[in-house]
C-alpha cells in the first residue's frame, strides 16, 4: 500500500531525509519512531502530498505522490499531531463539512457522518461545539475526520500526544480497530504504545533508516540468543548452576542477586534454541522448587535509544537552516 523508494528531502543545505526505502503492506499497523529532527514528519508530510521530495519516489495506494498527488489525497486519511478542527462548529456539522470537501455524494454524506460518529464513540458529543471538548475527543474528532470518507491508508501524527493514560487507551483501542480495513502509519513517542499496536516498526535517525522490522525480531536480532532468569529454592548454588550447564543449548550460567533461601541466574542460549522448557524441566526433576522462570532482554525503549545514538560532529554544532523540519 506504501511504498517509498530512495526518498530523500533537502531544505538549502539541510537534509532532512536521506536516501530512505521502505514498503507497508496492506492491514499493516507499523510503528513509525525517530527522535525529535529525525526525519519523521518530513516523510509523512512527502506521503500526504503537503511536500514534494527532493528526489527518490513515494507511492501510496499505488499512486505517486507527485505525478498523482490527486489521487493519493483520495486514498489516504492524515491526522497531524493538532487535528485540524474547526472549534466553533458542532462536531456533526463539522464531519458533515469534512465529508463534502473528501467527495462523499450529498445523499451518502447523513449515513456516513453517523458512520463514523458511532464508531469512534462520539455520539454524545454529537451536537458538542468542538472547542469545548476534552482533548481526548478532539482527537477522536481528528480521526473521525481521517476516516470519514474510508480511505486505505491512514497516517497518524502523534494521536495520543497529551492524553491521559485512559484517554490513551481508549485511542489505541479505536486505531487498533481500524486494522485490516486500513493501513496505518503511526508515528509517536511512546514506546509502549508500538509494543502493544503495531505488526512492524520502522526507526529513522538523523534522516535515515535505521532499522525495519517486527518488535518480536528486533528484541531477538539484539540479543543474539534467548535469555532466561530463574530463581529455585531448595538447592546450593553450585549445584543448580551445574545442573543448568548440563541443559542443551545453553550457552552461559550467569549468577544474579536472589532472596534469602533461594538462587537465581540468567541464562544465555545458543541462537535458534529455546531452552525455557527444558530448563523448566531440569529444576523439577531435580526436586527443586522453581520460584521464576521469563525472557529477559532490552526493552523497546532500550533498543530505540541505541539504535539512535549519534555522535555530535563539528558541522551538527552549526544552526538548523530556517525552515527546516523533522
Amino acid at each position: 500500500m506504501i511504498k517509498v523508494e530512495g526518498l530523500t528531502k533537502r531544505y538549502a543545505r539541510h537534509v532532512a531525509v536521506n536516501n530512505i526505502s521502505f514498503e507497508v503492506g496492506k492491514g499493516e499497523i507499523v510503528g513509525f519512531l525517530g527522535k525529535n529532527g529525525a526525519g519523521k514528519t518530513t516523510t509523512m508530510r512527502v506521503l500526504t502530498c503537503f511536500l514534494p521530495p527532493t528526489s527518490g519516489k513515494a507511492s501510496v495506494a499505488g499512486f505517486d505522490v507527485v505525478d498523482q498527488s490527486l489521487d493519493v489525497r483520495k486514498h489516504i486519511g492524515y491526522l497531524p499531531e493538532t487535528p485540524p478542527l474547526y472549534p466553533e462548529m458542532e462536531v456533526s456539522g463539522y464531519l458533515t463539512f469534512v465529508a463534502k470537501l473528501k467527495g462523499i455524494a450529498s445523499p451518502d454524506v447523513a449515513k456516513r457522518v453517523g458512520e463514523v460518529i458511532e464508531r469512534t464513540a462520539l455520539g454524545s458529543v454529537a451536537n458538542t461545539i468542538i472547542g469545548k471538548l476534552s482533548k481526548g475527543y478532539r482527537q477522536r474528532v481528528g480521526i473521525a475526520q481521517a476516516i470519514i470518507h474510508n480511505p486505505p491508508v491512514l497516517i497518524l501524527d502523534e494521536p495520543t500526544s497529551g492524553l491521559d493514560p485512559e484517554q490513551q487507551r481508549e485511542a489505541r483501542q479505536l486505531i487498533a480497530s481500524l486494522a485490516g480495513d486500513h493501513t496505518i502509519i503511526l508515528s509517536t513517542h511512546i514506546l509502549s504504545e508500538v509494543e502493544q499496536s503495531c505488526s512492524k516498526v520502522i526507526i529513522i535517525n538523523d534522516g535515515q533508516i535505521v532499522a525495519v522490522d517486527s518488535v518480536a525480531n528486533l528484541h531477538r536480532r539484539r540479543q543474539g540468543g534467548e535469555m532466561v532468569a530463574v530463581q529455585v529454592a531448595g538447592a546450593p548454588e553450585p549445584e543448580v548452576r551445574q545442573r543448568l550447564e548440563l541443559v542443551p543449548g545453553v550457552a552461559k550460567v550467569i549468577g544474579r542477586d536472589a532472596p534469602e533461601g533461594s538462587v537465581a541466574f540468567e541464562i544465555e542460549a545458543l541462537e535458534q534454541y529455546t531452552v525455557r522448557p527444558d530448563l523448566a524441566r531440569a529444576i523439577v526433576q531435580s526436586g527443586w522448587d522453581l520460584n521464576e522462570l521469563r525472557t529477559v532482554g532490552e526493552s523497546l525503549e532500550e533498543i530505540f535509544l541505541d539504535l539512535t545514538k549519534s555522535e555530535v560532529k563539528p558541522a551538527d554544532a552549526a544552526p538548523a537552516t530556517t525552515g527546516a523540519t523533522s
